[in-house]
């Protein structure tokens, strides 16, 4: 027997919350921003090759997270460090956007579905919301397609930079120990070719927020052959090109 005392709430539309993002205290981030899922080594690079400034700190019961303030081609750039997972990385990007980001590209791994070398660079073009954040955020629907414009200009500035990228589909799952052979047959069959944590959840996020929003991938391991999941280095050797490439990016856009 189903107890309805414990179905999920709902879309709660745009009725204020309990705890808002903004608290009025005091920081100003760029309105341009690099929200990125990558080791602190690749945020360390970042800042020393470019000029940076730290604005802030984001305080959470298991991590901090730095919001630093660069200077890349004359243009100021925030960047942070992402954490993983659709519920924690939309809480920080709350944070970025309630004090001055207004167009943001994500940056981060994924696994590829079919045969594709490891670091790719991928551009989110539809989101399969296999998550539980995007529905706070928006009315239920199974994906979200991303905002083409943004995602445009993004790609334009990515092929000037010698960097072209390939449009994708992508699955945003809750459960990394749960993409059976049987979900990643049924994605494939609805064209989707990646799967990650986070870009639905994101840019429902963005686009409840009114902000411009696109993400950046690049592929680590491989679920192409669902007997074998072929770990690689997940996107090791990408992570550091793929942040300095949406840096770029944001500056001459």
């Amino acid at each position: 027997m189903t107890d309805d005392r414990f179905l999920p709430l709902g879309f709660p539309g745009r009725a204020k919350a309990v705890i808002e993002p903004f608290r009025d205290e005091g920081f100003n981030f760029p309105a341009k921003f690099v929200f990125a899922f990558v080791g602190e080594d690749t945020i360390a690079a970042m800042c020393q090759q470019y000029s940076a400034q730290q604005l802030a700190v984001f305080e959470t019961v298991s991590n901090t997270f730095p919001i630093w303030g660069l200077e890349v081609a004359g243009e100021k750039i925030g960047l942070c460090r992402a954490p993983l997972g659709a519920p924690a990385a939309t809480q920080l990007l709350e944070f970025v956007i309630a004090y001055g980001a207004r167009e943001i590209v994500a940056v981060g791994s994924c696994g590829t579905l079919t045969a594709r070398e490891e670091g790719a660079l991928l551009l989110v073009s539809e989101a399969l919301r296999d998550e539980g954040t995007s529905y706070h955020y928006l009315p239920a629907a199974p994906s979200i397609v991303f905002e083409a414009g943004f995602g445009e200009r993004v790609a334009s500035q990515l092929l000037a930079l010698g960097s072209p990228v390939e449009r994708v589909k992508t699955w945003t799952t809750d459960a990394f120990f749960r993409e059976t052979p049987a979900q990643i047959a049924q994605a494939l069959s609805a064209g989707v070719t990646v799967v990650e944590m986070e870009a639905a959840a994101l840019a429902s996020c963005a686009r409840y927020r009114d902000v411009r929003f696109a993400e950046l991938l690049f592929t680590g391991d491989s679920l192409a052959d669902p007997s074998h999941h072929d770990a690689r280095t997940f996107g090791l050797g990408a992570r550091e090109v793929a942040t300095r490439l949406a840096l770029q990016a944001l500056a001459r856009g």
